[in-house]
């Protein structure tokens, strides 16, 4: 009964978290689906990595929230719908709802087909940004967690090493803890210039932050 208790507990705290959040509330009134649009929002803010006439790719894009930042950046009146200048390719797992002018591609990114679908999709084009809010389920089990989230990370880097424009950036959801380091060490390898941020949109308690790598080395 003990653990019932505690259990309800922290659920309640999540959510009374969640409902109390500024960023939930403001995501419910600008129309975002999740209030993950801020992160992105503020890392693009304070790099200027996205812009009109852009080809995006969205990996691990449900439930949208990134993909509606980009469109919105990419119209000319910073509209939800209508006029289109740029490209959005999204993919995940998960199905996604539709967004007006984003083309999404549901499947695994870890499986070779779903990357040869989605390289067919791209079409020889070179990406201007790669945003990845990739994430494994977790286990609990540290090692195995790390284990599972570095390879996510490793196939995005591949991914944007491949098709990526010489300028281009690849943004990627990484975690402090075990493996970090590595993953910082194969961005310095992979990219010109590397970034780490932690958005204020990103909770305090919560161990996620982003590697930016700027202008793949293309090895």
């Amino acid at each position: 009964m003990k653990v019932k208790t505690k259990s309800k507990k922290v659920n309640k705290a999540w959510l009374n978290d969640h409902v109390n959040d500024p960023y939930v509330k403001l995501a419910a009134k600008e129309g975002f689906r999740a209030r993950a649009a801020y992160k992105l929002k503020e890392i693009d803010e304070q790099l200027g990595l996205i812009r009109p006439g852009h080809l995006v790719v969205d990996l691990g894009s449900t439930p949208g929230a990134w993909s509606q930042y980009v469109r919105r950046k990419l119209s000319p009146q910073g509209a939800a719908v209508g006029a289109l200048d740029g490209t959005i390719l999204a993919l995940d797992i998960l199905p996604m709802d539709p967004i007006e002018g984003v083309n999404f591609l549901q499947g695994d990114f870890r499986e070779p087909e779903v990357l040869a679908q989605l390289e067919a999709v791209v079409a020889g084009r070179k990406a201007d940004v790669v945003v990845s809010d990739m994430a494994p389920n977790l286990s609990g089990i540290a090692s195995a967690d790390a284990a599972r989230i570095a390879h996510l990370v490793e196939l995005a880097v591949a991914f944007a090493e491949l098709h990526l424009k010489p300028d281009g950036a690849l943004v990627c959801k990484v975690f402090h803890g075990s493996g970090y380091s590595q993953l910082v060490k194969l961005f310095k390898e992979s990219f010109r210039i590397v970034k780490p941020i932690k958005p204020k949109a990103s909770r305090d308690k919560s161990s996620e932050t982003f590697l930016v790598g700027i202008g793949p080395k293309g090895r």
